[in-house]
């Protein structure tokens, strides 16, 4: 999987805490805090549910990537949903985004690298958005596993804009690999 490559779809940012993010023309990434004027930017957790467990976390949810194809099987399930609107940064086309393992680099555009960290656990604010949607981002395999569709996060380690049409080239890390578990 190192060097496969896809491309950004579309990027998103919010400086208030809502949960759909709007499209901006490009976004900048800070290393070591996220997307610049991002609510959820910075070196501990911003996520409201994780400062209330400990505000002193590290914030390994600095940048949140979807894979476009989900809008599509979600499509199939009756459900309309766009760019930003899951409260994700960049929207990403041809990178199995979920079978990636901890510590993938994804290098985006000319400068930008961001290291994956995690699966996005998906909330109750998917329902609201849409109901019955955390169904469709969240189940079960056939041996009853959770399986989480809603993305992964990853922490900023080399900043730099990022703009649809940008190309991301994957480069997986050595040693074993282990697979992606909620943060």
């Amino acid at each position: 999987m190192s060097g496969t490559s896809g491309r950004v779809t579309a990027v998103s940012s919010n400086g208030e805490y809502t949960f759909t993010k709007p499209n901006r023309d490009s976004i900048t990434l800070l290393p070591g805090l996220g997307v610049e004027g991002d609510v959820h930017a910075g070196v501990t957790v911003k996520h409201r549910s994780r400062v209330a467990q400990d505000p002193t976390q590290p914030n390994l949810r600095q940048v949140h990537l979807i894979h476009e194809e989900l809008f599509g099987e979600v499509a199939e399930k009756g459900f309309a949903v766009t760019a930003g609107q899951l409260g994700e940064n960049v929207t990403t086309a041809g990178i199995d985004l979920l079978g990636l393992p901890t510590g993938a680099l994804l290098r985006i555009g000319a400068e930008a690298v961001v290291e994956v960290t995690g699966l996005r656990n998906p909330c109750l604010q998917i329902d609201a958005f849409q109901g019955g949607l955390l169904k469709e981002v969240v189940g079960r395999d056939e041996d009853g596993a959770i399986v989480r569709k809603a993305g992964v996060m990853s922490v900023v380690r080399s900043g730099g804009e990022i703009r649809p049409g940008d190309t991301i080239t994957v480069e997986l890390p050595e040693g074993p690999h282990r697979p992606l578990e909620k943060v």
